[in-house]
């Protein structure tokens, strides 16, 4: 849930007068709310989003819940991966959570700091293992940490009013969280109502899920396989059960090119900026009709229509 800030506060964070901000507020420049007893409150999201438009100072961040020193300048990506592998393998959550605070405030999209700095920091970690220079509990936090900040920067993130529902999680064989959390905030940036199921779901709980919640689609992150052939035939019955109601998208480095010839899906999406493109556009494979929409396209048919 976003934080509700006082308009006081608002004010000195950014560095303005309180009847500014009151302005900007009734002239919805800045989205507010009332309380049950009248009063006005704002949304850490709703601050966001102002000072990402409007590219206005931060004078004191930490009134927002934000770290002290966070400024909106804007990293390069690439700088910002180094440094969030640097601060990852050695716990340093107040490090990693500047540098995300930051990469948001400075309107980077969801996918770019999930596909280039977060899963470029973990490909860094699993390159200093293989080499012996990393320990698998360095990356085990990590994985922890970064799902943390992850919840932290969907507060931060306005809640979306679609009826565009997204639901998913990653099956019983696959205990990694951190993808599904990567899709969630992606999606809901995009401005679907999205919410990650967790990991280690077995599919007939993913069949009630779908039945009951009726997504219009459905993600399936897939991190980890023991046996392909078992995921393989359990896949399959699972999508001739859902494939009529609801779009099954997939993805995940267990996912090779291999295991995807014996699958059938809506979408596979390599990446998350895959994935972005691939909801974007959702309205005009709506109005494009049946045959372009959830359930019905082969895997041929999904990757053309992400490209």
């Amino acid at each position: 849930m976003p934080l509700l800030i006082s308009p006081k506060q608002v004010a000195q964070a950014i560095g303005v007068s309180e009847s500014s901000l009151k302005r900007w507020c009734d002239q919805g420049i800045i989205e507010s709310v009332r309380t049950a007893g009248g009063h006005r409150r704002i949304s850490s999201a709703s601050v966001v989003q102002f000072l990402q438009k409007t590219g206005h100072r931060l004078a004191q961040p930490e009134l927002l819940k934000l770290p002290a020193t966070t400024t909106r300048r804007s990293h390069n990506l690439e700088d910002a991966r180094q440094r969030m592998c640097r601060a990852l393998l050695v716990g340093d959550k107040e490090a990693c959570r500047l540098i995300l605070c930051e990469l948001h405030l400075a309107a980077r999209p969801a996918y770019a700091i999930c596909d280039q700095v977060l899963a470029g920091a973990f490909a860094d970690i699993g390159q200093l293992w293989s080499c012996g220079d990393a320990q698998v509990y360095q990356e085990r936090r990590a994985c922890e940490l970064c799902v943390s900040l992850l919840d932290e920067l969907r507060s931060m993130t306005a809640e979306p009013q679609s009826h565009l529902l997204a639901i998913g999680g990653t099956p019983e064989c696959d205990p990694y969280v951190l993808p599904s959390t990567m899709v969630e905030l992606v999606l809901r940036q995009a401005g679907w109502r999205a919410q990650s199921l967790g990991s280690r779901l077995p599919w007939d709980t993913m069949v009630a899920a779908i039945d009951r919640e009726k997504p219009i689609l459905f993600w399936i992150s897939v991190s980890h396989l023991e046996d392909v052939a078992r995921f393989v035939a359990e896949y399959r019955k699972f999508y001739e059960q859902v494939r009529a109601s609801t779009a099954v998208v997939v993805g995940g480095r267990a996912l090779t090119e291999e295991v995807r010839r014996q699958m059938e899906f809506a979408a596979h999406c390599d990446t998350l900026q895959h994935l972005d493109a691939f909801v974007q556009c959702w309205p005009q494979r709506v109005a494009r009709g049946p045959s372009s929409t959830a359930g019905h396209g082969t895997r041929r048919q999904a990757k053309e229509r992400i490209r």
